[in-house]
């Protein structure tokens, strides 16, 4: 299993290492560190009959060197640097190349300290990423292994991908799984009919998880309501250590994500990092 991390030397790099790191550690997964410049840059690893180091090349080997010190000693981590004309074009195909579990990229620098704020990065790894990606929120930096799994299913039948994936990583982890539905009532119409719903939905699907997970692996449901899904996801208790997993919208193409405007809403308002799952993937191994 590897991780494609999405790095540069800033802080939004360092929490990508973070929750790579967090990730990895009990799925016994290997990191890739992907530094992405444009075509033509000049830097050691192209050049390395060069008796100087340009401004460039030292932007690089700084960049290396920063990078895998985020790494804790004994998770096996390499550092790669891509030509492309995006940042997220080059770590997708980084991706591909290395056949990755996933990406994992932090949110912009301009967010909120412990809340997400979608960038340009993330927002086309969101629209075109054919591998789960795992998106940190600004200065997250725990590196120790997940302790639970939330998964959010919506009110609807569907996202059976997201579903699939989050009971093989709660298995693979023996780490707790939760259902949770998040009900916005003020766009709800009748309040209590839609609680209602959200309840049948998440046990229904308990059910199915309950006979995919060994006997005695603890799963449970929540339903969260607010006038807002922000005051929803307010009022659920997150642990340091949670990750949420949402399905893409149905909006989106085959293996291919689109956040809809559900889970635009959760990500602005979560403490914890996300990963997103694109619409009908199934990789048995790649649970992330």
């Amino acid at each position: 299993m590897r991780y494609v991390v999405g790095y540069t030397p800033t802080e939004r790099g360092a929490d990508a290492v973070a929750l790579a790191t967090s990730l990895a550690l009990a799925q016994g997964a290997e990191l890739d560190l992907v530094y992405v410049v444009k075509p033509g840059t000049p830097y050691v690893a192209l050049n390395p009959e060069g008796s100087r180091v340009s401004a460039a090349e030292q932007e690089v080997l700084t960049a290396e060197r920063q990078g895998l010190a985020l790494v804790p000693q004994g998770l096996p981590a390499r550092f790669h640097v891509r030509e492309a004309d995006s940042f997220a074009g080059g770590l997708i195909d980084a991706a591909v190349e290395f056949e990755a579990g996933l990406i994992a990229v932090g949110a912009a620098s301009a967010g909120l300290f412990k809340r997400h704020t979608v960038g340009s990065v993330a927002n086309a790894l969101l629209h075109a990423s054919t591998v789960p990606v795992a998106l940190a929120p600004r200065g997250y930096q725990r590196t120790a292994p997940v302790t639970r799994l939330t998964l959010a299913v919506g009110q609807r039948a569907g996202a059976e991908a997201a579903i699939e994936t989050a009971i093989r990583a709660a298995k693979r982890r023996g780490v707790p799984l939760r259902l949770a539905s998040l009900v916005e009532l003020d766009a709800a119409g009748d309040a209590g009919e839609a609680i209602n719903a959200a309840h049948i939905h998440a046990n229904t699907v308990l059910t199915a998880a309950s006979g995919k997970v060994p006997a005695g692996h603890e799963v449970g449901v929540a339903v969260a309501h607010g006038r807002t899904i922000e005051e929803a996801i307010d009022g659920l208790e997150w642990d340091d250590g949670e990750i949420l997993i949402v399905g893409s919208s149905r909006l989106a193409e085959k293996n291919r994500m689109f956040l809809g405007s559900t889970a635009n809403k959760v990500l602005r308002a979560l403490p914890v990092p996300m990963v997103v799952v694109p619409r009908d993937y199934d990789r048995e191994d790649s649970a992330p």
